[in-house]
């Protein structure tokens, strides 16, 4: 699903864990969360996971896996936060003329999305675009 539904959050924290599945067990039993999605591989790694509490939700992942975001995340920060922007071009071209470390250009996504990466000063990965998860 893309584009901004009516009342859904615009910031999405997105965290890899070592162990995703003992993550989400622990966000859902121990801190109220709600799992609201979850996609694994044919081997049982959680590919993308959603999960809500009240108006917010974060995105879930299992470290080591490919592609742009889990390389630097392997040697960026602690977190990363996905935000939902309305225009990503524009986005990106503020972001750029700031001096923002951008790791992958506005990029058209195979499931309908387009968003970019970048960098902050602390190593944390962003990422800006028109993807809104389910919810």
């Amino acid at each position: 699903m893309t584009g901004h539904r009516p009342g859904a959050p615009t910031v999405y924290p997105t965290l890899l864990y070592r162990d995703a599945k003992a993550a989400i067990k622990q966000l859902t039993e121990a801190f109220g969360f709600t799992r609201a999605a979850l996609y694994e591989s044919e081997e049982g790694q959680v590919l993308h996971a959603e999960l809500a509490h009240g108006n917010g939700m974060v995105m879930i992942g299992s470290k080591g896996g490919r592609g742009v975001f889990a390389e630097a995340m392997a040697a960026g920060g602690p977190t990363g936060v996905y935000v939902l922007v309305e225009d990503v071009d524009a986005h990106y071209r503020q972001a750029r003329e700031h001096g923002a470390d951008i790791l992958a250009p506005p990029t058209d996504q195979d499931y309908g999305a387009r968003d970019y990466m970048a960098r902050d000063i602390e190593g944390n990965i962003w990422s800006f675009g028109t993807y809104s998860p389910s919810g």
